[in-house]
């Protein structure tokens, strides 16, 4: 007989024994049970397709003897989840008395089961008998599913507020922007509030580029070229804390967070459109999750096709008697994009996790564009109606892949984390112009790299103080080959190559804690940074090698949030910034494929340095209304500017006017940014943005002092309504009075919109941005309807049909001004476009694992929560 067996027998004459003690005859049950807990019950929780259950809560009660009250209650003897497969266990049970089983998961109906070991007092059962009844089996014990409680989940699941505050951000939800639907970033940036987007998709805040980031990684990625379906979130970083990259100039951080499966079990979608012009997009996302892994993927493909229209008008001054020159392009871009992303998350145990996604994006364009030109010289109408056709072709192959690893100690906000960054893109292009005088072929081809790894440790000290340090690389390269022919013969004068790499070393740590109503985070960072252009000749010899070693650099910042009471806090900030030349501001060879404006880089360009500084004011005023007020000043010195000069065309030994790049001597922004969203009525929601600021250049052009100031301001509104029978409604439009035109073009790294340019994309007559030039006023409205159907299994499905610049107001005009001629500019594209889009969504909602105890997985690893460098 075995030792459990000889324990048993001895705990059954133990029990008789206690019949003669001094217990009442209603605890001597419990009272021996407590001598022999050695039951077992086992079993699996199924589902009804008799599949285990994972995470399903068990809770086992059960008679037990209190010494003081000296009488039997009820007490729970055990709780526990069942394991992956639904298998549950429960051991160490008192053999005598009864027993309740209640059984819960979210999604499934209560069930509770009345058990007991069956065991009689006073004998009839043999030892055996008594021996075989300790170890029950409960077999498989299904679930059924409460349809009613899994839809409630479902939808509290979904509520997330459109906007929210952060110590060093503003963060806008914009999963469920209507007017965005198929479309791409670009329209996405439009319905947010302070962000202003040009008619080329170029966006700006503050009148300057912000930095792109996505999900906290750098990347070569255009706006237009990131589908607006996968966007979960945009973070608007005006003044970036020291955890951050001090690249960017004075434009600060614009943050695109994709979306990213949160949910247990499998999900999915399908969406499919179609333009007013027949450009059909389509694309599609899966979702898996499981105990350990979090699997997601996702692909879209878009087509398009852009009319556009440029009326430009020059005078040229300097001259005795009247010159002029009047071009007139029509322009027609078809475009194909497919982006492709796939990925996972390894939940290694509650402290660890492993990602590792990539993406694929892949873009090709045809532009076809006619330009008349008249022009008059000395008074005299000459070479009436030119007509210069230009046929360009663009493509482009981005890869990128992204590795993270997340550690959390076992003491609360303790955790090490490691991620690399990897993107690779190559493009080609062709343009031709011809005409009946000229025969002009630009062949270009280039490719760029980018590694960034780092390392982030953070932990939480006493008295609620965080500390944080980091590590950061960054190794950047670039080659553009351009060969330059006329009348097919290459031109080998004008023809180069250029490489370019770019280097950073960075460290920096931060340390912020909480005080009563005292918030702070005070951080520093150290930046080594060394850039290095090489041109080279048709030939391959060196024409130009230029090495740049910037001094360490220091970037101090700091911010201070006090809470006024529950619902309003202000808001202090400070931080310091760099902006380099980039490679196309650099490189000293011209590009002519536009040959009315043709431009040059500047290879003694130095960097700028920017300090920005902010006070904000935010007012949670009402229920669903928040109120958020901030005033900002920026100074920056030796800014990177645009000016013109006048030259030789070597094509056609003509004279010609270049634009190139300058550093101004210093640049002063100050402003006021107020955004309101107030739920005007339980059906109507209204965002309303107002942005006044004061732009100061001062620069020295060719022995001339510029003073630039001009006083503007920008609005916009959006308005969301809810209908009856599941329509809603979204009105949105904006207002940009006249402004300074942005300094440096897109030498924020990455605020770009449309792409298709490339390394001599030429401008067909596009607006030259100067240190003296402005936009004159201009305004737009965009409008959107959607229908959405709730279907049977927690399927959804939505119909959204919108109209962009509905009113077709959205004409720009630009006025720009040099040394040498006066020019105005006025733009049209793609005015009162429409577009309807469908989207269906599917998926199992596996609500086992919402009582997880790893819910850390859902914050501690994946695209969205890596170190914000």
């Amino acid at each position: 007989m075995s030792i459990k067996y000889i324990y048993i027998l001895i705990s059954f004459i133990l029990i008789q024994m206690s019949a003669n003690a001094q217990i009442p005859a209603a605890a001597r049950a419990g009272a021996g049970g407590a001598t022999m807990n050695q039951g077992h019950f086992y079993g699996k929780i199924v589902d009804e397709n008799k599949k285990g259950i994972e995470g399903v809560t068990l809770q086992i009660k059960g008679s037990k003897f209190d010494p003081v009250t000296k009488k039997t209650t009820e007490a729970i003897l055990g709780t526990m989840l069942t394991a992956s497969n639904g298998d549950f266990s429960f051991v160490n049970l008192p053999v005598m008395g009864n027993f309740k089983l209640s059984i819960s998961s979210v999604g499934y109906k209560k069930l509770v089961k009345e058990l007991s070991f069956g065991i009689k007092m006073g004998g009839g059962q043999s030892m055996q008998q008594m021996m075989a009844l300790v170890d029950k089996d409960l077999g498989n014990i299904k679930l059924v599913q409460d349809a009613t409680q899994l839809q409630s989940v479902t939808v509290t699941s979904s509520a997330k507020p459109q906007f929210e505050m952060g110590i060093d951000r503003k963060i806008f939800n914009v999963d469920k922007n209507l007017a965005s639907t198929g479309q791409t970033a670009v329209e996405v940036m439009k319905n947010i509030p302070n962000l202003n987007v040009d008619i080329d998709g170029n966006v700006t805040l503050r009148n300057a580029t912000p930095t792109l980031l996505i999900d906290n990684r750098p990347t070569t990625l255009t706006m237009d070229q990131i589908p607006a379906d996968i966007i979960d979130r945009v973070e608007i970083i005006t003044n970036p804390s020291a955890k951050y990259d001090a690249s960017g100039g004075n434009a600060g951080i614009l943050n695109i967070v994709l979306k990213k499966n949160k949910k247990s079990g499998y999900n999915g979608g399908l969406r499919t459109g179609v333009d007013m012009r027949g450009r059909i997009t389509a694309g599609g996302d899966l979702n898996l999750r499981s105990n350990k892994i979090n699997f997601s993927a996702s692909g879209n493909l878009r087509n398009n096709k852009s009319i556009s229209t440029i009326d430009n008008y020059r005078d040229i001054l300097l001259t005795p008697t009247p010159n002029s020159i009047s071009t007139y392009t029509d322009n027609i871009g078809l475009s194909a994009f497919s982006f492709y992303r796939a990925g996972f998350d390894y939940l290694i145990d509650n402290r660890n996790t492993f990602s590792l996604f990539g993406n694929i994006v892949k873009g090709d364009f045809e532009n076809a564009s006619t330009q008349t030109i008249d022009s008059i010289f000395n008074g005299v109408n000459r070479n009436n109606n030119i007509r210069l056709d230009n046929n360009s072709i663009f493509s482009f192959l981005n890869k990128g892949a992204q590795a993270s690893f997340k550690h959390l100690f076992a003491e609360t906000g303790h955790a090490l984390s490691a991620d690399f960054n990897y993107n690779e893109s190559t493009n080609d292009n062709n343009s031709l112009i011809n005409s009946t005088i000229i025969n002009q072929r630009t062949i270009g081809s280039g490719n760029n790299k980018n590694y960034t790894s780092n390392i982030d440790y953070e932990r939480l000290l006493k008295n609620d103080v965080k500390f944080e340090a980091g590590l950061r690389m960054n190794n950047r390269s670039e080659f553009n080959a351009r060969d330059q022919f006329r009348n097919e013969i290459l031109v080998n004068s004008i023809s180069n190559q250029l490489k370019y790499n770019e280097q950073v070393l960075a460290a920096y740590t931060n340390l912020g804690g909480k005080k009563n109503n005292l918030s702070y985070q005070l951080g520093f960072r150290v930046e080594n940074r060394e850039y290095t252009v090489n041109v080279l000749n048709k030939q391959g010899q060196d024409s130009l090698e230029s090495n740049i070693k910037l001094p360490i650099s220091l970037f101090p910042s700091a911010f201070i949030s006090y809470k006024l009471s529950d619902k309003n806090d202000v808001q202090l900030n400070y931080s310091k910034r760099i902006n380099a030349p980039n490679a196309f501001q650099l490189q000293p060879f011209a590009d002519y494929s536009d040959p009315l404006n043709i431009s040059v880089g500047n290879p003694t360009l130095k960097p700028q340095f920017t300090h920005s500084f902010e006070v904000a004011y935010n007012s949670v005023y009402n229920k669903g209304s928040n109120l958020l007020a901030t005033a900002y000043y920026k100074y920056s010195t030796d800014l990177i500017t645009n000016y013109i000069y006048k030259d030789i065309n070597p094509i056609n030994n003509d004279s010609a006017f270049y634009s190139s790049y300058i550093n101004a001597n210093t640049s002063k922004v100050f402003g006021l940014e107020i955004s309101n969203k107030t739920a005007i009525t339980t059906w109507w929601d209204l965002n309303l943005s107002f942005n006044l600021f004061k732009s100061e250049i001062n620069s020295t052009i060719i022995g001339q002092d510029v003073n630039n100031n001009l006083t503007s301001w920008f609005s916009k509104m959006n308005n969301n309504f809810k209908l009856v029978k599941g329509y809603s409604l979204q009105f949105s439009g904006q207002y940009q009075a006249k402004t300074i035109l942005p300094p440096g073009g897109n030498s924020g790294g990455g605020g770009g919109g449309r792409g298709g340019g490339g390394f001599g994309g030429g401008g067909f007559g596009g607006p030259q941005s100067t240190a003296q030039g402005y936009n004159l006023p201009n305004y737009e409205f965009d409008l959107a309807i959607r229908k959405d159907w709730s279907l049977k299994g927690g399927k959804t499905a939505s119909l959204t049909l919108s109209a962009s610049d509905v009113f077709k107001t959205r004409v720009i005009k630009t006025y720009s001004e040099s040394l040498y001629f006066t020019q105005n500019v006025t733009r049209t594209r793609d005015q009162q476009f429409f577009r309807l889009n469908f989207s269906y969504r599917f998926g199992k909602f596996d609500v086992n694992l919402i009582k997880r105890k790893n819910t850390k997985s859902e914050d501690g690893g994946g695209m969205d929560q890596m170190p914000q460098q």
